[in-house]
Order: C-alpha cells, then sequence, then structure tokens
C-alpha cells in the first residue's frame, strides 16, 4: 500500500473503522489491564487470566465492551480527524516526507480532539470491568443520579494527560516505522504485514508513553466519590506513598501484550478503509 496525502474526510471516516477493528481484537488485554490496576487481588497477569475464567467464564474478559464498541467508532474518527487537521495547520500533508516532530505534534491535537467521547466513555467502561451494572446504560444512568452530566466527564483532565503526549508518539512512530520501511522512497508500496508491524509498535510506544497517566485515571474514574480531593494530584501522592513509582506501570504486561495485535488491526483497518475511499473516489 502506497503513502498517501492527509484528507480529512477520508481520514475521519477510515479512523472509524480502524477503531472498530482495535476494540474487537484487544478488549480481553484492555480487562485485565484494569482489573490488575484497581485490585490487588491477583499476583499477576496470568493469576489474572486465570481467575477471570474460573469465576466467570470467556465472557468476563469482555465485560464492559459494548461501551468503547458505541464510542469507539467517533473517537477513532476523530482522532484521524485531529491528525489529519494537525497536519494541514503545521502546512503538510504527507505523512511520509513530514518530520517526526511535526507527525508529533499533529497526533498531540489528536489527543484533544479525542478527550470529549473518551472520558466519559473510559470511565463507564472501567466501571463496569470492576463492578456489577446491568450494562453501560445503566451504569450511565447510575453515575448520572450520583452527580449529574458532570460526573460523567470525571478524569477529563487525567484523559487529556495520558492522550496527548501518547497520540503524539502514536502517529510519529507509526509514520516514522513505516519511513524506515521504505528506505527513502516515500512512493514506495507497503505489504499489509510490513502496515501491521508498524501499526503494533506504534501502539506499544503509545502506551509506554501514555500508562503512568493511564494508572491514575483509572483509579480516580473508580474511586468513590470525594476519596481524591485534588483529582489526579491526589491519587498520584497517594499512590507514591503507598505503593512507590513502579505502580505508575501496573498493568504494563496486558497492556503492552494487547497493543502490538490491537492496533496493528487498527492501523491495517484504517488504511484499507483509505485505499477503498479512494478507489470510489472520495
Amino acid at each position: 500500500m502506497s503513502a498517501g496525502t492527509v484528507s480529512p474526510l477520508k481520514d475521519f471516516l477510515a479512523g472509524g473503522f480502524g477503531g472498530v477493528c482495535l476494540v474487537m481484537s484487544g478488549h480481553p488485554f484492555d480487562t485485565i489491564k484494569v482489573r490488575l490496576q484497581t485490585s490487588n487481588q491477583y499476583t499477576g497477569m496470568l493469576d489474572c487470566v486465570r481467575q477471570i475464567y474460573v469465576k466467570e467464564g470467556p465472557k468476563g474478559y469482555f465485560k464492559g465492551m459494548l461501551a468503547p464498541v458505541m464510542g469507539v467508532a467517533p473517537m477513532y474518527a476523530l482522532c484521524f480527524l485531529g491528525f489529519s487537521h494537525g497536519m494541514r495547520i503545521q502546512g503538510y500533508d504527507k505523512p511520509a516526507t513530514t518530520s517526526p516532530v511535526g507527525l508529533f505534534m499533529a497526533g498531540a491535537l489528536a489527543g484533544f480532539y479525542t478527550t470529549a467521547i473518551m472520558a466519559p466513555g473510559e470511565r463507564i467502561k472501567c466501571l463496569l470491568q470492576i463492578q456489577q451494572y446491568a450494562g453501560p446504560v445503566d451504569c450511565a444512568k447510575q453515575i448520572y443520579r450520583e452527580g449529574g452530566l458532570l460526573s460523567l466527564y470525571r478524569g477529563s483532565c487525567a484523559t487529556l494527560l495520558r492522550d496527548v503526549p501518547a497520540s503524539g508518539m502514536y502517529f510519529a512512530s507509526y509514520h516514522s516505522i513505516q519511513r524506515i520501511m521504505r528506505r527513502g522512497d516515500p512512493d514506495k508500496h507497503l505489504s499489509s504485514a510490513q502496515i501491521l508491524v508498524a501499526g503494533g509498535f506504534a501502539g506499544v510506544f503509545n502506551w509506554l508513553v501514555g500508562m503512568p497517566a493511564d494508572v491514575l485515571k483509572t483509579r480516580f474514574q473508580t474511586a468513590p466519590v470525594g476519596m481524591y480531593p485534588k483529582g489526579v494530584r491526589s491519587v498520584f501522592s497517594e499512590l507514591m506513598r503507598k505503593e512507590g513509582i513502579l505502580a505508575l506501570y501496573k498493568g504494563i504486561t496486558p497492556v503492552l501484550v494487547r497493543a502490538f495485535p490491537a492496533n496493528a488491526c487498527c492501523f491495517l483497518g484504517f488504511e484499507y478503509a483509505n485505499w477503498f475511499l479512494t478507489l470510489i473516489g472520495l
């Protein structure tokens, strides 16, 4: 697949399809990550996998998936749209010839674009993964009854703290790896396998940057109202005092195990959807 120019409309539509591919392939690992981050009853990733299977069966790994599936198409559509706009704002139109710094800045803008959808969706997802609700609608209703509409957006600043730098790294690493694969020829055709590799490593680098803020966000969003009066600052202080700095990477193993295949599928879905939209003349 050859490198193309950014197109806000095509990137918006193709990004939504790529996001659905990501959730379908990666949600079980995300469930394990959240359980490890919010509970001390597991000795590690394999023990968490075992306990979920024994107590809840295979369906336990997919708890809370409906919420991200419902939100992921518009969220990733906005993410790729944000990247496209970030490229245009800087005067770039082709990722294959854009500097890593330019790619990072465009990706960082994508992090801002997704927060409006990401924050409430993330809170509902995390609560569904660790508590008992009838489903995402029931969860949203209970959150609303307890704290109103703004309660759904609890953790928005923490989401920005995670997604702005992580999204910058996400897009910068994906296109930089592709540049290496093209060996100086920005129009060189890349195979599906090469796209999968570039997308997979982009997901890994994304989470290496965003994981500490994700731990803080998850704990804040799942805590009782009033437990952390200063927001993520209170979460960070408590975490450092009780668990130490390594706790910022608690749950990193399932995250990285998930990140490679999920984001490989995301970018492959995005690239083929983009190719199809070009084929039909969009």
